[in-house]
Parts: structure tokens; sequence; C-alpha cells
């Protein structure tokens, strides 16, 4: 009995530490990761809907690093949507006269030190 409640606070005090990494990971580089959901929307909606390739073909047009970023796509109102999962998320939608167009940013703002 003993040995299973040692292995269940084992077990505990392991996801604990994983997810205090992870919160810790995120935290430190939410920024990034919404900078780079706004980048890969309007890649993924140019390359949609300007170079008419399927979605799943455009993340040959992202840059190293941007792996985790996942692409969706509305073809009702022709917006793709980039996001990392709970984390961060930006669409774009596509204008036959103004092409790719970035939503509105919503997320954090960003503080540069003087």
């Amino acid at each position: 009995m003993k040995a299973r409640y040692a292995l269940l606070g084992s077990l505990v005090a392991v996801v604990l530490i994983a997810g205090g990494a992870a919160y810790g990971w995120v935290g430190a580089h939410r920024e990034q990761l919404e900078l780079g959901v706004g980048y890969a929307a309007r890649v993924g909606c140019g390359c949609r809907y300007i170079g008419g390739r399927p979605l799943k073909d455009c993340h040959k047009d992202f840059e190293p690093g941007m792996e985790p970023i996942r692409l969706s796509e509305d073809a009702a109102t022709h917006t793709v949507t980039a996001s990392v999962p709970l984390i961060a998320s930006r669409s774009a939608r596509f204008d036959p006269v103004l092409g790719c167009q970035a939503e509105a940013f919503t997320g954090t703002r960003l503080v540069v030190p003087h």
C-alpha cells in the first residue's frame, strides 16, 4: 500500500513539474508565438487563396521553428486561421481587391523597455 502511495505521489510531482515547465516556456515565448501565428495566417491565406494551393501544402512556406503552428480555413468567408492550440490564434481574410488582410490584433501588447 505504501508503494502505491509513493508511486502516486511521484506521478503527481512529475505532472506538476512538467506543467510548470510548460507554463514557463509559454510565458517566455508568448509574444514570439503571437507574432508567428499572425505571419502564418497571412502566408497561409496567400498560399491558399492567391496561390490556389491546398492548405496542407502551405506549411512548406513556413520558416524553420514554425512547426507547432496549425492552419485551418473557412472557405465560406475565405479566411485562414493559424493557431498554436490554447496559446495563440490569428486569422487573415482574402479580399479580391486588397489581398490577404490580417484581423485586428487583440492579444497581449508588447512592452518595450526604455
